[in-house]
């Protein structure tokens, strides 16, 4: 073949662009790996920071990437946000705790070199938690849609469960590997973790309306639900003590949402 280099520098050009976006805040501990992981992936790395006050910035720009400062508006609010910086039509949106494992950096290169045919693509997420992979419980396969032509999405959901939402006639597939996802180191900070969520997503509900009739059986009987799901039926004791840990916060998750949700409607009656 004549000029080689010519030719693949046309065909790469030519491939479907990639964009990669990230919300940070004070994410120094990961987002070092998070940025390694996509790379070489990415033609186009967007960080979204809410005024870290660590060193994420400053790690962030040792590598290729547009780094933009904005006070967060919620999690929903601040991933569409960054979606909507993205300049290329395919956009993977992550977490600055999460990395692709090279399994999954190859499906999503596959894709890319055939021009991402499906609108939308989901992938597992294998949680690191307490220094330990959990393969069973709620924790996997935590399946989520992260890959996504913008056309035909956007970041939905209730704060702060954001979820990537898909336009009706959008076509959805499969990628193999794990999008890998470095989540509590401790007990306690896993419980810290849940106050805040707990707190964000009675307010959700509270502005929404929902739920006020429930309320009162869902702080009761919520948590024995969620303890039972996630221990035994999800199967999290083959987890060991850490599926214990799961199953057990999870549950006061649900109890401590709705028991502040009770009392924001008794605040405001």
């Amino acid at each position: 073949m004549l000029f080689p280099d010519l030719y693949l520098a046309i065909e790469k050009e030519r491939m479907v662009k990639l964009s990669v976006t990230i919300i940070t805040y004070n994410e120094e501990r990961y987002i070092g790996q998070c940025l390694e992981s996509v790379k070489d992936i990415a033609d186009e790395i967007i960080v979204v920071d809410s005024l870290s006050t660590d060193a994420t910035k400053e790690i962030c720009l040792r590598y290729n990437v547009s780094f933009i400062a904005q006070p967060f508006l919620g999690y929903v609010e601040q991933k569409n946000f960054a979606l909507a910086q993205a300049s290329n039509q395919y956009v993977l949106s992550m977490d600055a705790d999460e990395a692709l494992s090279p399994e999954l950096k190859i499906s999503i290169l596959n894709e890319k070199e055939k021009g991402f045919p499906m609108d939308g693509y989901t992938m597992n997420r294998l949680n690191f938690y307490c220094g330990k992979w959990i393969r069973h419980g709620i924790y996997y396969p935590d399946r989520k849609l992260r890959l996504l032509n913008k056309g035909k999405g956007q970041w939905g959901g209730r704060n702060p469960h954001d979820t990537i939402v898909m336009q009706k006639d959008s076509s959805v597939g499969w990628l193999k590997g794990d999008l890998l996802h470095y989540i509590f180191q401790s007990d306690k900070e896993h419980i810290q973790k849940m106050r805040v969520f707990s707190r964000i997503a009675a307010e959700s509900l509270y502005k929404e309306n929902k739920s006020k009739n429930k309320a009162y059986l869902k702080v009761i009987f919520g948590p024995v639900w969620a303890f039972i799901k996630s221990y035994i039926v999800k199967l999290g004791f083959l987890d060991g003590r850490q599926g214990w840990l799961i199953a057990k916060n999870d549950a006061f998750y649900v109890f401590s949402k709705y028991k502040k949700l009770i009392q924001l409607y008794r605040l405001n009656t």
